[in-house]
């Protein structure tokens, strides 16, 4: 098919690309959404006070800690890198961490559902200290969704459903 053979498509109307916070794709001519965070209050320094606080809270965690330290060691920098990359992926919509979270916590020994819990009201605290309460709401959501998957991908059993906490905060 030559140039002159092939059908244009119409050109997108540009307010229409405009108010959908999009840019043209150069090949079609029509909306291609960005990717944005999202709230512009989450930046990559928000998100490396967050996960290095939080961890600080885990490593002195009684219950936390030992967990960690066993499957982390001494050597907690590739670790928080990771997490960094994850929670920018999460939050800012990078696409920066490639993993299988899902799989590599499936693999972990010495994991309870109580772990979650407790994970969780670390994370939470050190969110709600950090972040202006509608971005901690954010970070907090994606959390509690994060836990909730990993502790049925670990935890499922048809034969014993109790096994699976609720990991959602009700509301005050």
């Amino acid at each position: 098919m030559t140039d002159q053979t092939r059908k244009k498509s119409p050109e997108p109307d540009a307010e229409a690309v405009q108010s959908l916070g999009a840019i043209p794709d150069p090949r079609s001519g029509y909306p291609k959404p960005l990717r944005q965070p999202l709230h512009p209050e989450i930046t990559e320094e928000l998100i490396e006070q967050l996960v290095r606080s939080f961890y600080t809270k885990v490593r002195a965690d009684s219950d936390l800690g030992p967990v960690f330290a066993r499957e982390i060691g001494e050597d907690w920098e590739p670790h928080l890198s990771k997490m960094f990359d994850f929670w920018s992926s999460v939050t800012r919509m990078t696409g920066r961490y490639r993993g299988k979270p899902t799989a590599v916590h499936h693999r972990l020994t010495g994991v309870e559902p109580e772990h979650f819990l407790r994970w969780l009201t670390l994370f939470r605290e050190t969110a709600r200290t950090l972040c202006a309460p509608e971005v901690a709401a954010i970070f907090i959501d994606r959390a509690e969704r994060i836990g909730e998957s990993l502790q049925l991908a670990m935890f499922f059993d048809p034969a014993n459903p109790g096994r699976i906490l609720p990991l959602r905060e009700t509301p005050a």
